[in-house]
């Protein structure tokens, strides 16, 4: 099993109608810059506890660091609905600030989904932000108006599915069974890594299956089209400086099929208008799973 170098605290705190669990790491300091870290889809706080051991102490020491789990996922609670909105994150976020951080600017961090989520943040509360960083928070293809009816046909299908239980994720007889299923998902993942993880990725239930600590119902697509003009408008108003972080390996590439390409991300990030770019070697989209270390140090330099 991995062996934790930095224990997290867990924080509950009530916003929105969900009781947010918050880890957080290090000891809260006046006038410290708070590092806030968002995790993806499918995903948990602890996600990030193999680079938060990776910093340097230095680092860790100058600044308390948290970690929420997004609501329905992780130890958050789920909120009674069918299907989840973009916006709330945007929303939770915000109102986490507002509670524990009120009137302070902080360093935010986001992978995947989260990158996308800290992106439009930054491009709306951008007075909140000293730096930020996306790792591997691609956004989405672009669309068109035409294919609206067959979206919210989909978006009414899926509703329907996760209604009849459908929609369910598949159950895991134990932690070996999960820690594989995150192994087979990210082949760079040691088993000490997978272990670990499992422990918090999934929680057995009363009939001693091993389910995913995610709401099915994340599962359910948006109703609404990613519109590529709404999110460059909001890359615009950042002004904070920008690092955004690529694995080597091409992972928009495997889920896009050529429909949604690096080359396009790379002009959207035109429209910020303080921008670096890194990229992690030997890693995929799992880049803080990968290679920790590496990217601990590329983060602690950008935000010295």
């Amino acid at each position: 099993m991995y062996q934790v170098l930095r224990e997290s605290q867990s924080l509950m705190v009530p916003l929105r109608g969900c009781r947010y669990h918050v880890r957080q790491w290090g000891t809260p300091k006046p006038g410290a810059t708070p590092l806030v870290l968002a995790h993806g889809w499918m995903d948990v706080a602890a996600s990030w506890q193999f680079m938060v051991d990776a910093f340097s102490e230095a680092f860790v020491s100058q600044r308390p660091i948290i970690a929420m789990d997004w609501r329905g996922y992780g130890l958050t609670e789920a909120p009674a609905t069918d299907s989840y909105w973009f916006p709330d994150y945007l929303a939770d976020l915000d109102a986490l600030l507002d509670q524990l951080y009120p009137g302070q600017s902080i360093d935010l961090v986001g992978h995947s989904m989260g990158g996308n989520v800290v992106m439009m943040y930054a491009g709306s509360r951008p007075e909140r932000i000293r730096r930020l960083v996306n790792l591997e928070g691609f956004g989405m293809a672009a669309t068109s108006a035409a294919q609206a009816p067959s979206r919210m046909t989909q978006w009414l299908n899926e509703i329907k599915a996760q209604r009849e239980d459908d929609n369910a994720l598949k159950p895991y007889a134990d932690a070996a069974g999960v820690a594989a299923r995150l192994m087979k998902t990210n082949r760079r993942l040691g088993q000490a890594q997978a272990d670990w993880l499992a422990q918090h990725w999934a929680q057995p239930g009363p009939d001693g299956q091993w389910r995913i600590l995610g709401d099915s119902a994340h599962k359910v697509i948006n109703p609404y089209l990613f519109r590529v003009e709404e999110a460059l408008a909001m890359y615009q108003r950042i002004s904070a400086p920008v690092l955004a972080v690529e694995a080597s390996d091409d992972s928009l590439s495997q889920w896009w099929k050529g429909k949604y390409t690096l080359a396009e991300f790379h002009e959207r990030l035109k429209s910020v208008p303080q921008l670096e770019k890194a990229t992690i070697e030997d890693a995929g989209h799992m880049l803080h799973h990968d290679q920790p270390h590496a990217l601990a140090n590329i983060l602690e330099t950008f935000l010295a």
